[in-house]
């Protein structure tokens, strides 16, 4: 095995158990109405720490509901009680040994059926990134991320994020040699997402989709790896 694919292995077993910990959190009922954005966020923590071993995280973690779900990473809104029609999203960034995992998912908390769709188009969206992605060796993130933006529109929704994703790999990856555009899908990179990283390593990439509603009143995200299958 050489060492591309290794360090491909490691992250893509990184990645799978984040989201066998997103399916802990759905198992033990952590998001449902009434319990705030907080609280729930320090269950996720004595979870992630009891059954995964996890006791570093490469970002904070992300819990937001309601009209906090049209923050991007970056804000730091004000701590909000889940209600009975809300959508709730989660982004996650544990260290597993030595190996970042970043994974989004949203949930449509009640019956009201335009936030359940919203977070049934977050993973077709990213399918639809993906195969674009995939189909052309040569894009590069400002392209992905316009297109990233397109499927978005087409579909009736607001993409809600400065960038589509980004690297990930061994923690911690901002310490890289990199510009920072050119660690994002953003319109400020045109390098290709094919190019090496600044120590001549393949780079890996996480797609993120944030879709808001028309009126901006909520939304949803959705992230994974940039994998081939």
């Amino acid at each position: 095995m050489d060492v591309e694919h290794a360090r491909w292995e490691e992250l893509t077993a990184a990645e799978d158990r984040a989201l066998a910990m997103l399916d802990a959190i759905e198992r033990e009922g952590l998001i449902a109405p009434g319990r705030s954005e907080i609280e729930v966020n320090r269950a996720i923590a004595e979870l992630a720490e009891r059954d995964f071993g996890i006791t570093r995280n490469w970002h904070k973690r992300i819990v937001r509901a309601g009209a906090n779900t049209i923050c991007v990473f970056s804000d730091n809104p004000a701590d909000r009680a889940i209600e009975g029609d809300d959508i709730v999203y989660l982004d996650l960034g544990p260290v597993f040994e030595e190996w970042e995992a970043d994974v989004g998912r949203s949930y449509a908390v009640g019956d009201d059926p335009a936030r359940h769709a919203l977070v049934a188009s977050l993973p077709e969206v990213f399918e639809q990134v993906r195969a674009h992605a995939l189909a052309d060796p040569d894009i590069t993130g400002a392209a992905l991320y316009d297109f990233a933006v397109l499927a978005s529109e087409e579909r009736g929704y607001i993409f809600g994020g400065f960038i589509a994703g980004h690297i990930v790999g061994e923690f911690p990856h901002a310490h890289l040699p990199d510009t920072r555009d050119s660690q994002r899908i953003a319109p400020a990179n045109a390098g290709r997402l094919s190019d090496p990283d600044g120590l001549g390593r393949k780079r890996f990439w996480i797609i993120e989709v944030h879709l808001l509603a028309p009126d901006r009143s909520y939304g949803g995200f959705y992230e994974r790896l940039l994998r081939h299958v």
